[in-house]
């Protein structure tokens, strides 16, 4: 089609005419070259290069930039991509190797929440039948005194106090949770790169950016219990971290840009101060909820974990000492023992925490990738302003207007000193 257009703009000849019946006319695959006239002065190429430079500067694809073409220098026109086809297969073939592994690790992680998840309830059942079979072998010695029911259940309370230990400190509901947690998280991640593969949009920063995503993965949920395992009572409740902490990683727009303000992305002033008033409804209110509540739990399952075996220490103690006061006492304590180990196991408080930790974290991670994303100066680097808009209501279970409208109530709030009277998230 371009040589048909320079064909055209080619002047005629005058003598033409009388050699038309010695030429003939053959068509040939090479542009011949612009003679007197400038091919960038017809209008429809002045066209057809500006359309050619919107699309490529509109999509962020890398298989092609903006064509160069140099008249006066009388240069053919050249392709220049942004990557060559072989660095372009080469990331992805990177990346799906990464997704390979990210395959990999969400089956070995259900398959160890699954297992963890067995671990607490085959426990919590074995000690519960220990704890109430010994309570129940004290209580009959206490009335009939018999050498044997005293050492049977001496036995019994003994190996549930060491089962008893051995749960309250690696936790199998919050392992089980933790696992769970995990799982979700990296198929959320494989979505991303599935997406990625399907928009073709890789660049070696999104390849980077995702292996640092998979690495922070692993190191916030382990698999291996002996040496990697998540302290189970830390001295502060802290939120769960999940992702890459690097100052320059801020997620760019792999999509197509809006059309109607290419200038600023789809952000403008108004947007941005919405954005900043989310962001301290998160901090101020969802985000110490979850802390409060987490330090709670937290405090509680500590009580609960030494209240247990202690109580079965006591049980133990009782039935090995013998007479009717002591085996009474040991039956008591078994029985405290039993309720104490049903509440923490069963109604898995363990569990509790590591979902106000998964929480807290999530609230944090929101917070940063708003604070991050406004502190990007140049608009072209930003996701889009009403992508990231609707993102952040989805994800917390709000529409763009309830969005919008919680972000008024932050403003005022603080204008007038006051606090808002509800929480960022509806979700959980």
């Amino acid at each position: 089609m371009a040589a048909l257009q320079a064909s055209s703009l080619l002047p005629s000849s005058s003598s033409s005419s009388g050699c038309s019946s010695k030429r003939r006319i053959a068509a040939s695959i090479q542009v011949p070259k612009p003679s007197i006239h400038s091919f960038a002065d017809h209008p429809g190429a002045a066209i057809a290069k500006k359309l050619v430079e919107e699309l490529s500067t509109r999509n962020s694809y890398p298989f092609a930039e903006p064509l160069k073409m140099d008249v006066v220098a009388q240069k053919d026109r050249v392709l220049e991509p942004r990557l060559s086809a072989a660095s372009s297969v080469e990331t992805t073939t990177k990346l799906y190797a990464i997704l390979e592994a990210v395959e990999d690790r969400v089956e070995m992680h259900d398959n160890i929440g699954e297992q963890r998840d067995n671990w607490n309830k085959l426990l919590s059942n074995s000690v519960n039948m220990m704890t109430l079979t010994g309570a129940t072998t004290a209580a009959i010695a206490a009335a009939a005194p018999t050498p044997s029911l005293r050492a049977c259940s001496t036995l019994l309370f003994t190996a549930a106090t060491g089962m008893s230990l051995v749960m309250s400190k690696i936790q199998p509901s919050q392992l089980a949770e933790e696992q769970r947690n995990a799982s979700r998280l990296f198929k959320q991640l494989r979505s991303e790169i599935k997406s990625m593969l399907a928009l073709q949009s890789l660049t070696e920063s999104d390849l980077k950016e995702t292996m640092e995503k998979v690495l922070a993965l692993d190191r916030a949920y382990p698999l291996p219990l002996l040496g990697a395992m998540i302290e189970k009572f830390p001295a502060k409740f802290e939120p769960a971290s999940w992702w890459p902490r690097i100052s320059n990683n801020r997620r760019q727009s792999r999509g197509r840009k809006t059309i109607a303000n290419t200038e600023r992305n789809g952000w403008s002033e108004e947007l941005e101060v919405e954005m900043r008033a989310i962001a301290q409804v998160l901090e101020r209110k969802d985000k110490q909820d979850y802390l409060r509540l987490g330090n709670l739990a937290l405090k509680l399952n500590k009580t609960l974990a030494v209240s247990g075996p202690l109580l079965t220490v006591i049980a133990a103690a009782g039935s090995a000492f013998g007479g009717s006061t002591a085996t009474m006492v040991a039956a008591i304590a078994g029985a405290m023992a039993a309720i104490v180990n049903g509440f923490e196991h069963g109604g898995q408080v363990g569990m509790v925490v590591e979902m106000y930790r998964n929480c807290t974290g999530f609230f944090e991670l929101m917070e940063e990738t708003i604070e991050a994303t406004l502190e990007e100066r140049d608009y072209s680097k930003r996701e889009n302003g009403e992508i990231f808009e609707m993102k952040v209501a989805m994800k917390l279970g709000r529409s763009l207007s309830q969005l919008r409208g919680l972000a008024r109530k932050s403003m005022t709030s603080c204008i007038e000193g006051t606090e808002v009277d509800e929480f960022g998230n509806k979700l959980f």
